[in-house]
Order: C-alpha cells, then sequence, then structure tokens
C-alpha cells in the first residue's frame, strides 16, 4: 500500500512538474507567448519623418508593413549605432496594453505593469528583467539607408 502510494505520488509531481514546466517557458530574450514576425524595414534618413535618427538620442516610432505585430521603436544609440526595438512587451504575453512607449525621450515602458527600460541601451530599471526584443540593421552612412531585419 505504501509503496504504491510513493509511485502515484512520484508520478502525479512528475506530471505537475512538466505542465508547469512548458506552460511557462521562457525563450532566452521575450516570453514564449512573444510574436514571431518578419521584419523588413528600410528607412531614409533624409525624409524629414525620420530627421530624428540624425542625432543621437533621437527615436522614432515605425508602423510600416513588416515592422512586428505592434510596430518599432528605433533609436540612434551612438554616432555608429542603432537600437531597433519591438513594441511588444518582452516579459509579458501580448494583449491591448502592452504596446512599449517611449516617456520624456530616456526610457521605455509597458502601460500595464509600468515596466521600464533604458532607451538608449535597453536595460530593464524596473519589474522587467529581460531587455526588449531588439532586431538586426544595416546603416549605409552615405546614403544615411537604415535597414531592419529580422
Amino acid at each position: 500500500m505504501k509503496k504504491t502510494f510513493s509511485i502515484l505520488s512520484i508520478i502525479t509531481l512528475l506530471i505537475f512538474s512538466n505542465l508547469s514546466i512548458h506552460s511557462c517557458g521562457s525563450r532566452e530574450d521575450t516570453v514564449s507567448c512573444f510574436p514571431s514576425n518578419p521584419i523588413n524595414v528600410t528607412l531614409n534618413l533624409n525624409l524629414p519623418a525620420y530627421y530624428a535618427l540624425n542625432q543621437v538620442g533621437g527615436w522614432v516610432y515605425i508602423n510600416e508593413q513588416q515592422s512586428g505585430t505592434k510596430g518599432l521603436i528605433v533609436v540612434r544609440a551612438s554616432d555608429n549605432s542603432f537600437k531597433a526595438y519591438d513594441r511588444n512587451a518582452p516579459h509579458i504575453c501580448p494583449d491591448s496594453n502592452t504596446t512599449l512607449e517611449v516617456q520624456d525621450n530616456i526610457r521605455i515602458v509597458c502601460p500595464k505593469d509600468n515596466a521600464q527600460w533604458i532607451l538608449l541601451t535597453g536595460q530593464p530599471t524596473a519589474v522587467a528583467n529581460v531587455q526588449p526584443k531588439t532586431y538586426l540593421y544595416n546603416y549605409d552612412p552615405s546614403g544615411k539607408i537604415l535597414n531592419i531585419y529580422y
């Protein structure tokens, strides 16, 4: 009787452990329910809509086709580098209140839980422990063409 109870207890524990691990699993950089959409955006920084990206600290929202499910936040991080963040909060599953926003030109905020990140680096400062999802880019300084892709 004791042996049967022990075996049943172990099996039950293994089942619940397995369910917990797979239902709350996360990838290294985002929660497991984070949408994965193709990103392919080309920005001409000579155009007025993107002038802010010609100076360090300048940023813009991108809501064009192939810019993810909620768009991108693109910021000029230094003279030679950019950050292209997904606007989906990386630490919680997407819903209507999880679109990241820039506040005071220095931080990114999730309106749902007030998670915050430094705009120039993506470093988390409150609530979340992961950085916003970032995308690769190529920049041609001679033509001022920025291509963001995934």
